[in-house]
């Protein structure tokens, strides 16, 4: 299965190995001259033709790492409520694993109220009331489901198409297809809060057998944004040029010579960091906006917080960077202490969430960007209707449940004030309109022009996608 979409990366691979073609293979293979890189590079920044009209420009991706109980958030079950305290039936026990549950767990009702908003009266809980003011702009998808329960295999299934570490990360797939907007900026860039990293590590915006080009670029909320910003001392922005410009002939001359890929992306990379020196930190001034936009989503500059990093991610996308992933930890509600329980840990992170999200939304649609920018908001799998109970614990908590889960998706060419989807009367099974980790990758390629199926990169023999060989664009998603 080949890529219609033009590269000379790619190029380079179809025509051998790389790091064993000869010299004069890999020129008449590749088309490897100065003009042909140049050439290249102009394409590949003005992005290559799409198989269709895209509906959306870039992409916000809200990760909630840890996976947060959405069936307390948006999926009310009043069943639920009147088993609370009670033994679970015995049929959602049988053939089943869970990660930490024991013995015959007990249901476990909701601790909060719901309310009905927006035009479809879609159902969101009381501590998100902020959110709840801007639903119409919301599709809410309550019907995903994933194969894997456990943190780190069920992120790099959603953001790399595979359960196991080395493929590329959704966002790098999104820069080889399309490039990037802003020569200036990276055209995939990561934000990290709450207080760690994903369980799965950085890997899960790395660019896998890609060209290292294409992987995320984290951007840090405190200090300079990116490490070694500055050039050392004694050496003025004249003289670095001049060493990069030499560092470019050498490096194309070992292209050309050992037909070594990854030494293009290297060259690309040099280039790129060049110019963030003086992009980068325009881009990340959030001292620069008006204090409503301050008010609005409740940031402090300065600090590491969502609140920060949503703004941001509007500044980004505001300036062209195709895909931006936030990873926001704490999310892991189990209930072993009030670090993560539903009483104290959940109201906690619904607070850091419910504001600035809004503000996002709402600040996108009054600058004419929600249109083109696509939003995604959840986390790797649900949360079980049982209580943990883990150790004994006294407090509520659930455990990691793959077969559902809930999404928010707005703008970029998805339905608006809409729900996708139902679970049964205990939130334990999808019953309609089961939407898989893969199709969801197929639409977001699809939103943004591409088609999963023809987005490929050769390695190990065959013909690699973000949606392996399964997938398909759920058009109920589609405005």
């Amino acid at each position: 299965m080949a890529s219609s979409f033009p590269t000379h990366d790619r190029d380079l691979l179809q025509h051998g190995d790389p790091f064993t073609a000869t010299r004069r293979r890999f020129l008449y293979g590749s088309g490897l001259t100065l003009g042909g890189i140049a050439l290249a590079s102009q394409l590949r920044a003005e992005g290559p033709l799409r198989p269709f009209r895209p509906k959306a420009r870039s992409v916000i991706y809200l990760h909630m790492e840890g996976a947060p109980p959405t069936l307390d958030m948006f999926d009310p079950k009043p069943e639920l409520c009147r088993l609370d305290g009670q033994p679970c039936p015995d049929e959602f026990l049988q053939q089943v694993r869970f990660a930490f549950i024991k013995g015959h767990p007990k249901m476990l009702g909701h601790k909060y109220g719901f309310g009905r908003h927006g035009q479809a009266g879609v159902s969101v809980i009381e501590l998100l009331p902020n959110l709840a003011q801007v639903m119409d702009d919301v599709l809410l998808v309550k019907s995903m489901r994933t194969d894997q329960f456990n943190h780190a295999p069920a992120e790099f299934h959603l953001f790399t198409g595979s359960p196991r570490i080395g493929r590329p990360a959704m966002g790098a797939w999104a820069c080889y297809g399309l490039g990037s907007e802003n020569r200036d900026l990276p055209g995939f860039v990561v934000l990290v809060s709450g207080g760690s990293l994903p369980s799965a590590g950085k890997s899960v915006w790395g660019a896998g057998f890609l060209p290292s080009f294409y992987q995320g670029v984290q951007l840090r909320s405190q200090g300079d944004p990116v490490l070694f910003l500055q050039d050392p001392a004694g050496i003025d922005r004249a003289t670095r040029r001049r060493t990069l410009d030499a560092m470019d002939d050498l490096n194309h001359l070992h292209a050309a010579a050992s037909g070594n890929a990854e030494t293009l992306a290297r060259i690309r990379q040099y280039e790129l960091a060049f110019r963030m020196q003086m992009s980068v930190p325009e881009a990340v001034d959030l001292q620069s906006e008006p204090a409503a936009v301050h008010e609005l989503y409740g940031t402090t500059p300065g600090q590491v917080s969502l609140a920060n990093n949503l703004l941001l991610a509007r500044r980004l996308v505001e300036r062209g960077v195709r895909f931006v992933q936030i990873y926001d930890a704490g999310w892991d509600i189990h209930g072993t202490s009030p670090s993560d329980d539903l009483m104290t840990q959940f109201p906690k992170k619904c607070r850091q969430l419910d504001r600035p999200l809004a503000a996002l939304l709402t600040d996108l649609e009054r600058r004419g960007l929600l249109e083109e920018t696509l939003v995604v908001w959840g986390g790797e799998f649900g949360r079980t209707p049982m209580n943990e109970e883990r150790d004994g614990s006294k407090l509520f908590g659930r455990d990691h449940h793959p077969h559902c889960f809930c999404m928010l998706l707005a703008g970029g060419g998805v339905k608006a004030g809409a729900v996708v989807g139902e679970t049964d009367p205990l939130g334990y099974q999808v019953t309609r309109d089961p939407i898989e980790v893969h199709d969801l990758q197929a639409t977001i390629l699809h939103l943004l022009g591409l088609d999963h199926e023809k987005l490929t990169w050769r390695f190990m023999g065959r013909d690699f996608r973000l949606t392996d060989v399964e997938g398909n664009v759920r058009r109920e998603l589609l405005a």
